[in-house]
């Protein structure tokens, strides 16, 4: 058969009429695990990796996986034994890294509502930094860390008010957004930060959004970035590092960001011109590694026509991949093993009872009922966003390492679902 496009993936690709993740056929992947499944390619995840690898060769940089995109054991253990740090946003992600393997040193704690639990339990382990989005958490970290006798290492998060160009949900960057300090008032928060004795200064970050795919938004918070520090410095606060977060995007249909090995060389260039060019920095990709290296294999139910639709009933439903519900986002889906002959126009949907249960809206597919489709770069912001509505055990999880296969997660049964409820006695 003729290889349809797969963007942006080149260890998914069809192996005469068979769909194959590296060295494996993914309709055996279905057969033997049932579906929904998801399954992820490690050489795409090391591949990924490679290109901000040769990205920041010759320079001080520590990558800090964001693990809020996949946070499978397994996927963090890979990214461990590569030298990554890890970004995390609460206690249950810090746990996550301990038992994947990973140094406290190298986390970054970010997000806007860190309890004091979270933050003592981060200083007694002695992660790396604290990445601080407002004034009040300032003071709250201070009394904690002055209570245990400890400073607590911090760097602010700057909003630079720059457009990442993407969609509003996952705009982080935006005077509208909830996410770190005005670029307005930042001196004034570093200033107070110096004064605070359980708190030690060491960075400044910044992170504009997610999924972007043009080199200017970078550009503009960069500039908007050193001008900050240089403002800082002259105040007598040293920087020590400078984070400039993660957020660039994958191919999901026809999209072209640039590689991130491009995209550094043009950043470099940059803080070359400006100076900066030899500090220590720390960035925090998470979809651009591990997005394009998974797919979701679901089984047709049934094939519905409809007077104004005709729908493909599959059994992965938004409680599995709730990227299209939320964003209206694009995901290409395939055949696992394409028929002969053309296909029919159709909405895939779910089981899920909510019109909203879509996976993909107008798809040209030749298929029937007990067939499997791929749905592609089901990497990140699936499993991770996944839940148990309509009481919907979540799925399998497997990496694929060449020829082999790794069950990294079960499939929950149904009655794992309601562990930990109790009935009322009469």
């Amino acid at each position: 058969m003729t290889a349809p496009n797969i963007p942006g993936q080149p260890h998914i690709a069809y192996q005469g009429n068979n769909l194959c993740m590296e060295g494996v056929k993914l309709s055996d992947v279905a057969a033997q695990m049932g579906t929904p499944v998801f399954a992820y390619s490690k050489a795409s995840m090391l591949s990924a990796l490679a290109a901000y690898q040769r990205g920041f060769e010759g320079r001080k940089v520590q990558i800090c996986y964001a693990m809020k995109a996949n946070s499978n054991l397994a996927v963090l253990q890979i990214f461990a034994k590569a030298g990554c740090g890890f970004d995390i946003v609460s206690a249950g992600e810090l746990a996550r890294v301990l038992a994947a393997g990973g140094e406290p040193s190298k986390i970054i704690f970010s997000g806007v509502g860190k309890t004091r639990a979270e933050m003592k339990q981060a200083l007694e382990l002695g992660i790396g930094c604290f990445n601080v989005e407002s004034e009040a958490e300032l003071e709250v970290l201070n009394e904690v860390a002055l209570s245990l006798g400890k400073k607590a290492p911090v760097s602010l998060r700057v909003n630079p008010n720059v457009d990442p160009k993407t969609h509003p949900y996952i705009s982080t960057g935006l005077k509208g957004n909830k996410f770190g300090v005005a670029h307005e008032s930042a001196l004034q928060t570093y200033q107070r930060a110096a004064q605070l004795l359980g708190l030690a200064v060491v960075g400044i970050d910044c992170h504009i959004g997610s999924q972007i795919t043009e080199a200017t938004p970078y550009l503009d918070a960069m500039d908007r970035v050193l001008d900050l520090v240089a403002d800082i410095e002259a105040a007598g606060i040293p920087i020590h590092h400078i984070d400039f977060g993660g957020g660039l995007g994958i191919d999901y249909n026809g999209d072209t960001p640039p590689a991130a090995d491009q995209l550094w060389k043009q950043l470099f260039a940059k803080l070359d011109s400006r100076g900066y060019g030899q500090r220590q920095f720390m960035i925090e990709p998470g979809r651009s590694l591990v997005g394009n290296a998974g797919v979701c294999l679901s089984e047709v139910v049934f094939m519905k026509p409809g007077e104004q639709k005709n729908f493909c009933i599959i059994d992965a439903a938004m409680n599995d991949l709730p990227r299209p519900a939320m964003y209206q986002a694009f995901h290409q889906i395939l055949p696992v093993t394409p028929r002969a002959g053309e296909g029919t126009l159709v909405d895939v949907v779910g089981p899920v009872c909510e019109s909203g249960d879509w996976i993909g809206r107008d798809r040209t597919l030749n298929v029937q009922a007990g067939d499997t489709l791929a749905v592609l770069s089901a990497g990140a912001y699936c499993m991770s966003m996944s839940s148990n509505y309509n009481t919907r055990g979540r799925a399998a999880e497997v990496l694929i390492d060449g020829t082999e296969v790794h069950v990294i997660r079960d499939r929950e049964t149904v009655a794992q679902t309601f562990v930990g409820e109790h009935l009322v006695k009469a």
